[in-house]
């Protein structure tokens, strides 16, 4: 059994005869198969290099980990984008960041028994074969060189195969994150399309809905407390008099989040939920979380 160094992904899709684990596909070319498993510890070249001299360039696979990275991003932002065409930027990036994140492909990897196939320095082979970035790394390197050679049509049918389930999968975890309820289960099933064949054309045009007045998810509330927790932090909402402001009928509380005593974020809204939330945006911002 192949070990590795941190623990699996949390993201666990079934596969079944409905909806099976594809087949790798196969690369052909034998200089592109090889350096797709070369880590750059075999060879034991220099690392603070700018520029490979043309006539001896590097025969490792950081390159093609480089562009398989680039293809990932590519393949993976456009299923999203098919499956869930009314998710906001924000949300989506924390899907896609749950569905090819390291120990998500590091998992993927492995079932493919990608590491295995690794040509590492003897000395590190045991050290680097069970590291989950070099194992998410060779799976990248290896959709880099399936790319160079077969191009996107070689590529986008396996990895939307693939990858399909994991997006139900993260879709649910992050959708629970914003504290929303969940779907019915044939909500979360990628439509058949998604599967087979490209997207149909877009609709028509229409007016969009005049936006609500109230915010609809608490969802950066909930991830900045998440974060407070974490770090073990202490946080303290501070209303201005206690009291809101606004008509009677419909105050507009005002709140300043401290963290540790430092002012993090300041908010207003409707509710004081929805005051807090709107300061915990700003906390988030602050702590360098983008959402």
């Amino acid at each position: 059994m192949l070990l590795s160094d941190s623990p699996p992904s949390i993201l666990h899709p079934v596969f079944n005869a409905a909806q099976p684990f594809p087949p790798l596909p196969d690369i052909n070319e034998e200089s592109i198969r090889t350096q797709v498993f070369t880590h750059r510890s075999y060879y034991g070249r220099p690392n603070h290099v700018f520029e490979d001299h043309p006539q001896d360039p590097s025969p490792d696979n950081e390159k093609y980990e480089h562009l398989g990275d680039t293809v990932l991003g590519l393949v993976v932002t456009k299923l999203l984008l098919e499956m869930y065409p009314n998710l906001r930027v924000g949300p989506s990036t924390k899907i896609r960041a749950l569905v090819v994140g390291n120990s998500t492909l590091a998992d993927i990897s492995r079932m493919y028994d990608l590491p295995r196939r690794l040509l590492l320095h003897p000395a590190q082979a045991i050290t680097l074969r069970a590291s989950v970035n070099i194992q998410a790394d060779v799976f990248e390197s290896y959709v880099g060189g399936l790319y160079l050679e077969q191009d996107l049509p070689g590529v986008q049918p396996w990895l939307r195969a693939l990858f399909t389930p994991y997006a139900i999968e993260a879709y649910k975890r992050v959708r629970e994150q914003h504290r929303l309820p969940p779907l019915p289960t044939t909500a979360l099933l990628a439509p058949e399309s998604v599967l087979s064949s490209p997207p149909p054309s877009p609709p028509h045009p229409h007016p969009h809905p005049r936006p609500s007045a109230t915010p609809t998810t608490i969802g950066h509330l909930a991830l900045f407390n998440q974060q407070l927790q974490k770090a073990n932090r202490i946080v303290e909402w501070i209303y201005a008099d206690g009291t809101g402001e606004g008509t009677k009928t419909t105050p507009i509380w005002l709140v300043r989040c401290e963290v540790d005593g430092e002012v993090y974020g300041r908010g207003q809204g409707g509710t004081k939920k929805a005051a807090r939330n709107e300061a915990a945006k700003e906390g988030l911002k602050k702590m360098g979380i983008e959402v």
